[in-house]
Order: structure tokens, then C-alpha cells, then sequence
């Protein structure tokens, strides 16, 4: 992408009145950032729904000043400015209607891994929490050593997970609340350091920006998009952890939880998503592996002749190649990952395949060939 494009998209949310969401809409109709700050005076003749008062917000072109600083600190600290043109934006992301339109990263770790694992929990981590995270670790490092472990560098589970994930040899990337230029809290300094090499940084907010409440909320929304699945450890009848778990539900990604004694106070919360249904409880990485299907063996993939589906169109056929390469099954975001099709594009194609009877859905999103 050029430099002029990425300005304009680093701009166009912080336009009074625009918005992450309304900017996305905006950028969908025009095709461009660029196109809408050339052709501001004529937005509301050229795109339908554009508004005067609209269009005036281009007139704050100050914006761009700090966009520019923003940019220069980027390529002075090494931090990758990645929008969704570029092959390194985590692919899970373009499929959510509030994704990042730029991301800032500095880091080591693939995005678009092939298995990706958030993990969140109360900031009051007790020793029953602390225990469950470096059990996890332990057990999955055993059973699959590659997965991308995901959170939010804050104190409690958070920097648990992050500093089991390297003692057990996982990538691990922190998503912050607040720019590239500080760590928040600061004592976690020395475990986001060794994250940069072994995992990395991320986040949507430019430098100078505070770790204001509203942004952790923010936050967890790409916590929860950037993975396959949300682990909640421990939680409290409130926090953040439960509105990263919701998140993930409405993105249509898988939830699971610790459970935890009751009356226990910082198991009450994922207690509840167990009994209400928006979690799955498990006792161990083995319950996750095998939920999310993370648990086959590759093998040689089989040909599938032809002319046995002569029905099929060119993107089921391309879903079915992709789906031969996994016999035992496949997550439907890995899926898209792979296939590199939207994921409302994909639900449509394996619903056509059932319907053919060629492919068969399993729990947890998985399809496989029937």
C-alpha cells in the first residue's frame, strides 16, 4: 500500500463524526481512503448516504499532521503499520465488522498462524488461576507445540498466560490498550521485552495515547478477533474477561472456560458462561485441542476426482481442496485463513456442500469431507 493511502486510512477515523465503523462503510463505497480526501466537496453527489455535514468533516485536515508523526515514529521504532491490503493483517480480523482499519505491530510472530489462542481472566489472579494457566501450558506444549497464544499484557491471567507461553516455548503477542510508545502497567516491561522476540506487540492506538478505560474495552474486541477460540481462566461476576468472551460469541468464535468452586469469587464469572451456555467447560488443553480439532495427524491428502461432483463451482471446488488436506476435519476460520475467502463467502460455500452431501459439519466449526 502507499504512503498516501495509509495516511488517509490512519486519518479517516479520528475525522469528527466518522468513526471506525462509519470510516469502514465509507472506504467500502469509495474504494479508497485517498479517494474520499481528494473528492471530499463531492462525496455527497458521488456516494449515496453521504450527508454535507459528512463531508465537511474533511475539512480537519489537521489530522494528517499527527498521522504523519505517527508514521515517522513507526519507521524510526521498526513498528509494521498493517492495513488489510497487506498479507501480514491477521486475516481472522478482516471478517469482523469493527476491525482495525491500520494496525501498529512490532513483533516476531505470524498473525495468521494457524492456530491462535486467547486467554483472559481476572486481573486478581489467585493461586488456583495461576496453577490452571501454567498446567495449560504444559499439557498443550505437549500436544501442539505451534499454537499463537494471545492477551492483553495486563496484571493477573493476562501476564500469566503471556509468561507461561514463553517458558513453554509459544509465540505470544500482547494487544494494548494505548500506543507503541510505552508499556502499561510498566512492571511488565521486562516479559513484553523477551514477547518481541519470541511473539510481539500489538495494537490500533497511535502513540500518546492513554490507557484510558474505554480502550481496554476497545482492545478486547481484538483479542477476541484475532483468534480461533477464547479461554477464559478466571473472572469475577464483572470484567473484562466476560466482555471479551461476548465478543468472541458474537463473532461467532469458540468460547471455553475454567470452571472454578462456588462461591469462589473469581470463578463466579466463568461459572456463569458454563451454565448459560456461552462457554464450554474444560478441565484441561486436551479439551480445547480436541473441541477445536487441532488434535489430527496430517496425512497424504487424497484426490478427489472430478467428475464425482460435476456440479461444483470454482469456490467449492477451491474449499474442497482445501478440505482434502485435512481428513480429519478442519476449524472454519483456519479454513478461511487458508482459503483466503471472506468468512460469510465460506458459510454460504459449505452450506451449498452439505446440502450436495459432500461435506459434513462436526462440533466445534469443523467440516470435513463427508
Amino acid at each position: 500500500m502507499n504512503e498516501k493511502e495509509l495516511l488517509c486510512r490512519m486519518a479517516l477515523p479520528l475525522l469528527p463524526g466518522i468513526g471506525l465503523v462509519g470510516a469502514r462503510h465509507l472506504i467500502q463505497a469509495a474504494g479508497s481512503a485517498t479517494m474520499l480526501f481528494e473528492h471530499a466537496r463531492e462525496l455527497p453527489a458521488l456516494l449515496p448516504g453521504v450527508t454535507p455535514k459528512v463531508a465537511t468533516a474533511f475539512q480537519h485536515t489537521e489530522v494528517f499532521r499527527l498521522c504523519e508523526a505517527e508514521l515517522s515514529f513507526a519507521q524510526k521504532h521498526q513498528i509494521q503499520c498493517l492495513t488489510e491490503d497487506d498479507e501480514a493483517y491477521p486475516s481472522r480480523l478482516r471478517e469482523c465488522p469493527d476491525g482495525p482499519l491500520v494496525l501498529f505491530y512490532k513483533g516476531s510472530a505470524n498473525l495468521n498462524n494457524r492456530h491462535i489462542l486467547s486467554i483472559v481472566g481476572t486481573r486478581n489472579a489467585t493461586d488456583y488461576g495461576k496453577v490452571l494457566c501454567q498446567r495449560f501450558m504444559q499439557e498443550l506444549s505437549t500436544l501442539i507445540p505451534d499454537v499463537l497464544i494471545v492477551s492483553g499484557l495486563a496484571y493477573g491471567i493476562d501476564i500469566h498466560a503471556h509468561r507461561e507461553a514463553l517458558t513453554h516455548g509459544f509465540d505470544t503477542v500482547g494487544v494494548l490498550a494505548h500506543g507503541l510508545d510505552r508499556i502499561y502497567p510498566a512492571v511488565h516491561r521486562r516479559t513484553a521485552t523477551e514477547m518481541l522476540t519470541q511473539g510481539g506487540l500489538l495494537t490500533e492506538f497511535m502513540s500518546g495515547t492513554n490507557p484510558d478505560r474505554q480502550n481496554f474495552v476497545k482492545r478486547n474486541r481484538i483479542v477476541a478477533g484475532i483468534s480461533d477460540a477464547t479461554l477464559v481462566v478466571e473472572s469475577g461476576p464483572k470484567g473484562g474477561s466476560l466482555i471479551t468472551a461476548e465478543i468472541a460469541e458474537s463473532y461467532q468464535r469458540d468460547c471455553f472456560a475454567f470452571p472454578g468452586r462456588v462461591g469462589d469469587t473469581y470463578s463466579t464469572g466463568c461459572n456463569l458462561l458454563i451454565q448459560k451456555n456461552r462457554a464450554a467447560l474444560i478441565q484441561g488443553a486436551e479439551d480445547v485441542v480436541k473441541a477445536m480439532n487441532w488434535d489430527h495427524v496430517p496425512i497424504s491428502p487424497q484426490v478427489v476426482q472430478r467428475q464425482l461432483f460435476p456440479e461444483l463451482t470454482p469456490e467449492e471446488e477451491q474449499v474442497i481442496t482445501h478440505l482434502q488436506k485435512h481428513p480429519d476435519g478442519i476449524q472454519i476460520n483456519t479454513l478461511v485463513v487458508e482459503s483466503n475467502i471472506a468468512i460469510n463467502r465460506m458459510t454460504s460455500l459449505l452450506f451449498n456442500l452439505e446440502m450436495k452431501g459432500v461435506v459434513r459439519a462436526l462440533a466445534g466449526g469443523v467440516y470435513k469431507m463427508a
